[in-house]
């Protein structure tokens, strides 16, 4: 890790979190308190987490130092110009706190039937809508003619000074799209190994397409649990990780395991981290006795 890099720490928010009343906003105070980087908000439509999109400008708020970041929003189905207005309204007022960041979308009948769009359809549908937000964002007057969106003339204020898109996602096409469309790489369910591999399949993408990622923009997202997990965790985590043999090497156990997680990822080159508790505090007096035990041990590890 080169002189100039900055290690930073945020918090995540899954899709099965009861964080969607006024505890939601004592979390908020913490994590903003205890000096924490970011939180990061993951989509659910028909599940307990809260909106995204006003849950970030909720705590942004009510903050002035907290980044908001999404774990991540749904792109396809949603009217790109639109978000893009929303999106760098938000950036705007809070004084660049925002980090966007996008997926496809769970493959779930009932996620799909909210966002309309067929599975197939998804990744042609997630690079177009990206494109002309991006083209949203320079302010300026656009032309878009594509397959589903075309537009002549249209442009969106305020203009966001910057908006970097970050993306998530292992498997190769996965890859592909970061390194032809992201501005920082944030994966889940990974190991050091897989971010250092990953990261080598990204740059040589962005060198095809004459573009780069900046060297501190690769983030990961760790799921941690002091608790015996779940067995419906345990089933997704197999699932979506069938190469390993131990589904816990995902997941440390303890703030030591934790820890020695993420030394591991910066000794690849990883910066950017956002930690997801599996087994989420009780209340917000438990969340903040919980971020304040974690501020002790994490934020130690932060550089620059």
């Amino acid at each position: 890790m080169s002189d100039d890099m900055k290690v930073r720490i945020g918090y995540g928010l899954g899709t099965r979190t009861n964080l969607h009343d006024e505890s939601y906003g004592a979390v908020v105070d913490a994590l903003e308190g205890l000096g924490f980087d970011s939180l990061w908000l993951s989509e659910k439509i028909s599940g307990e987490a809260p909106d995204p999109l006003v849950a970030m400008a909720y705590g942004a708020g009510r903050t002035t130092k907290l980044k908001f970041g999404m774990s991540v929003m749904v792109l396809p189905g949603r009217n790109p110009v639109v978000l893009a207005k929303e999106l760098a309204t938000l950036a705007t007022m809070s004084g660049g706190r925002l980090l966007p960041a996008f997926g496809l979308g769970a493959v779930d009948p009932i996620e799909q039937q909210a966002f309309g769009v067929e599975r197939g359809e998804r990744a042609a549908l997630f690079d177009e809508t990206l494109a002309v937000m991006r083209k949203c964002w320079t302010g300026e007057p656009f032309t878009h003619d594509g397959p589903r969106f075309s537009y002549d003339g249209a442009f969106v204020r305020p203009a966001p000074k910057r908006m970097d898109v970050w993306l998530g996602g292992i498997a190769p096409s996965e890859l592909k799209r970061v390194g032809r469309l992201a501005d920082g790489w944030l994966p889940s369910f990974v190991l050091p190994a897989d971010a250092e591999a990953g990261r080598a399949t990204i740059e040589q993408v962005c060198a095809e397409h004459d573009r780069e990622i900046e060297a501190d923009h690769y983030g990961v997202l760790i799921p941690y649990s002091f608790r015996i997990i779940p067995e419906p965790i345990q089933k997704l985590l197999a699932k979506r990780r069938p190469d390993l043999d131990d589904i816990t090497e995902l997941v440390p156990d303890s703030w030591e395991s934790l820890q020695e997680m993420i030394s591991r990822f910066v000794d690849v080159g990883t910066t950017k981290f956002v930690v997801l508790p599996l087994d989420e505090p009780a209340d917000a007096d438990e969340w903040v006795e919980h971020l304040t035990e974690a501020a002790g041990a994490l934020k130690p590890l932060e550089v620059g």
